[in-house]
């Protein structure tokens, strides 16, 4: 049996990479030392042993590879594990670089832009897996539906999540260049992760990249509401499918129509002003129906599944853990959890819970934990962002990267935030949330949690208690 240590396993892709090579039968050992809620669960629950915090010791001997994440504190000047791995005479691989390595004789389907990604893969995978085409997927997040987020399938078809982000601290070339697509679906091209890409130029070169590793075979399909992304092939000369759930445009291309919101939306799908069938969906969110013509579009252009096949999956999809899941059925407050890790992806989970709720008091615990949210180049983010809530909980930012120049407070914060909206409550300690809670939350609110983060673990006991108070009649 082959043996895999992965060095900050609690991260979205290694863990999930991590069960794909357990599923081909490897025995896999791994270490973390900031894990949280869905990902550390999912390991424990496959029984994939890691270590708690990195030391030398915790790598396993007779090794055949060593899997190191990307992270700043993954580095042999401040890792003595990932110093000790480097000095091994083991081949040492990121994630991307092993996904690559899968996924290279497959009929390979690449999800990837600036937000969306998660929910499109595991639509994806949810749709040929109830299809009965036995997919592998790899999705970047917890997902129920499917109940796994990676799997390799007995199919030809390979479902990748695609990350923009560099592979590696030694490997800068962005992870799904190495996924080898046949077929594109691509979101958004607005700019994110500043503290890699300066300038939206710099943000759209891989994509550039990517869109031009598609056979011509392949298919290509696109969002024609995504930011930067109708420029982008119009320089790179190449029409795509587009897809919008705009539906006043007029112009030939798969959209939704007549769209009624409620507990389950419904909406017709049409491809070039002919309707294909009606769909039905639990998600919320205009921004989620987007998400499903684009997997609808990218699945039936291609032919991989049947309009009935499709009506059946989507009624029956859920939300990814993170991506507007709801948290408890036990109360009758509304309480979502969005992955608010830039700009527009708090945008669009704002939008939704206002769009679902109009008439119930917004109230969002927000942390700003990614280097976007707490760097002074973007703090322009806030000027609008929350002015349509009624209350936010900022908690504080993390430590890591704090010692920068351009690194922002935590008051730096939430004094741009409360120039559109005086409702701002910043709090340092994870007991803060819930004295927030009990002071705010009424039987008229709506609840929003938004951070990549952990919120200092306070999360359970605001939904305990809410639950406690609120029980559901």
């Amino acid at each position: 049996m082959k043996k895999a240590h992965f060095i900050g396993i609690c991260g979205a892709g290694m863990s999930a990479t991590a069960k794909l090579l357990r599923d081909l039968g490897w025995s896999i050992s791994g270490s973390d030392e900031s894990y949280y809620p869905p990902v550390s669960t999912y390991l424990e629950n496959h029984k994939i042993h890691f270590y708690k915090g990195y030391k030398k010791s915790n790598i396993p001997t007779n090794l055949d590879l060593i899997v190191i994440g990307k992270h700043a504190r993954l580095i042999p000047k401040e890792n003595e594990e990932v110093k000790a791995a480097l000095n091994m005479n083991v081949p040492i691989k990121s994630f991307a670089q092993i996904l690559g390595e899968l996924s290279q004789n497959k009929n390979t389907i690449v999800v990837a832009g600036s937000y969306g990604k998660s929910t499109c893969a595991a639509l994806l995978a949810w749709c040929l897996e109830k299809s009965g085409k036995k997919p592998s997927y790899f999705i970047g997040a917890v997902t129920k539906t499917p109940q796994e987020n990676s799997k390799i399938g007995r199919g030809k078809i390979f479902i990748l999540e695609g990350d923009e982000y560099p592979s590696s601290n030694w490997d800068n070339q962005s992870k799904f260049l190495h996924y080898h697509p046949k077929h594109l679906l691509l979101t958004s091209l607005a700019h994110d992760h500043i503290n890699v890409f300066k300038t939206a130029k710099d943000y759209q070169k891989p994509f550039k990249k990517l869109i031009h590793l598609v056979p011509k075979r392949g298919t290509i399909v696109a969002s024609s509401d995504g930011e930067g992304i109708k420029r982008a092939f119009k320089e790179l000369n190449k029409k795509p499918i587009f897809y919008t759930a705009t539906p006043q445009k007029k112009d030939k291309q798969w959209k939704a129509k007549n769209i009624v919101f409620g507990p389950t939306s419904s909406f017709d799908l049409f491809a070039n002003n002919k309707k294909i069938v009606s769909l039905q969906t639990t998600l919320l969110g205009q921004h989620n129906l987007e998400n499903i013509v684009g997997a609808s579009a990218l699945l039936l252009s291609a032919r991989l599944i049947s309009p009935k096949q499709l009506r059946s999956s989507i009624l029956s999809f859920e939300a990814p853990y993170r991506r507007l899941d709801r948290k408890s059925v036990k109360t009758n407050i509304p309480i979502y959890e969005g992955f608010g890790s830039s700009y527009q992806k708090a945008k669009s989970a704002i939008g939704a819970m206002k769009l679902h709720f109009p008439l119930k008091k917004l109230i969002v615990f927000f942390e700003p934990y990614t280097f976007s949210w707490r760097s002074k180049k973007t703090i322009n983010w806030y000027n609008d962002i929350f002015k349509r809530v009624d209350q936010i909980f900022v908690y504080k930012p993390p430590e890591f990267g704090s010692k920068t120049k351009n690194h922002l407070t935590l008051d730096e914060i939430t004094k741009r935030i409360a120039k559109t909206n005086p409702g701002v409550i910043k709090e340092k300690k994870p007991k803060d949330a819930l004295r927030f809670t009990k002071q705010n939350v009424d039987g008229n609110s709506a609840i929003l949690f938004l951070s990549s983060g952990d919120f200092g673990d306070t999360m359970p006991e605001v939904i305990e208690w809410i639950e406690k108070k609120f029980p559901k009649k």
